[in-house]
């Protein structure tokens, strides 16, 4: 990952280069280079998995990590710029321990940053048809999948229009697989075998839906000071996360009762914890960690399949399920 990101980092400030110096400083905040004075940032810009994803690709059939670079770069770009988008959707006032990019510079210059960075983005690739058609790809299930989870939001916690797993899945496979999905696609591509491309695109979307599902678990019993987000913020805005549709699904008690309170609406600080309590009680973190264990273990019987001596890209794969923030 070290070297994935020494790699990275020259070739994404020589990216943002070319914006306008507000809009580059913007980038750099929203990259965690710098803080909403232009002074040195706190280094938080992530931990750069997707583009790691695309350079350990490469290396996995025969390339090098600085073919796939063009594509690192992109996958980062777009990544920046949807949390940007997401945190002005969602209201979220913190990212990474400091303001979002909206708290800080306001809601119309952060809007203009991040189309900045995907248009960036598309730039790295322009000239590149072998990988394009990922990212293309990866940009409208983002959407999609987006537009999913906010829709998810104005439908019932039961009842014949509840939400079903089988729509959460797709919905996670669009928001946040299909990014992987292009990482990896576009670093065996890159790194000169295009004929794998396809299949590690659905090994990114598997393992996009395992991720997911951990960013949910976080949501709910992750500690804020090491995610960087408010706890219960899911819960708080009625989102329609995976423990909570698999505890609702239970027959249990705790179901019923969860049931009830979240159709209540509008929980305090004592309702979001008891609605928590109430998930874990009915199994819904051990069901949502099932789950994600067997996308992630469908994603890595891919990479054993057609990449057995990738072990490094493994590795990142494995650090993005087990994690704590």
């Amino acid at each position: 990952m070290n070297r994935c990101r020494e790699l990275l980092e020259p070739a994404l400030k020589e990216a943002v280069s070319v914006l306008h110096p507000w809009g580059a400083g913007m980038a750099g905040f929203a990259l965690g280079w710098s803080d909403a004075d232009g002074g040195p940032g706190d280094g938080e810009g992530g931990k750069a998995v997707r583009p790691a994803v695309a350079m350990l690709s490469a290396e996995a059939v025969g390339g090098t990590a600085e073919s796939a670079l063009p594509a690192a770069v992109a996958v980062e770009l777009v990544h920046a710029f949807s949390l940007v988008h997401d945190d002005i959707i969602d209201h979220d006032e913190w990212r990474r321990h400091r303001e979002a990019l909206w708290k800080a510079y306001g809601v119309g210059p952060a809007l203009l940053a991040g189309d900045a960075l995907l248009a960036l983005a598309v730039g790295q690739l322009a000239a590149r048809p072998e990988a394009i058609p990922y990212l293309s790809a990866a940009l409208v299930e983002l959407v999609q999948g987006q537009t999913a989870d906010m829709a998810f939001e104005n439908r019932p916690w039961s009842g014949p229009d509840e939400v079903t797993v089988e729509e959460y899945a797709d919905m996670a496979a669009g928001k946040t697989g299909g990014l992987l999905g292009a990482a990896a696609a576009m670093g065996v591509a890159l790194g000169g075998a295009p004929e794998l491309a396809d299949r590690l695109w659905g090994m990114g979307r598997d393992l996009g839906v395992a991720f997911q599902i951990v960013d949910d678990m976080l949501g709910i019993w992750g500690d804020p000071e090491v995610t960087g987000k408010p706890v219960y913020s899911d819960l708080r805005r009625e989102k329609k996360t995976m423990p909570v549709l698999a505890a609702l699904s239970a027959d249990v008690p705790a179901a019923g009762e969860l049931a009830a309170l979240l159709a209540a609406g509008h929980l305090d600080e004592s309702g979001l914890r008891r609605a928590a309590d109430l998930v874990e009680e009915a199994g819904g973190r051990d069901a949502a960690r099932s789950l994600a264990d067997r996308y992630m273990s469908s994603a890595l019987d891919v990479v054993d399949r057609h990449l057995p001596d990738a072990g490094d890209l493994r590795a990142v794969c494995d650090s993005l399920v087990n994690r704590v923030h």
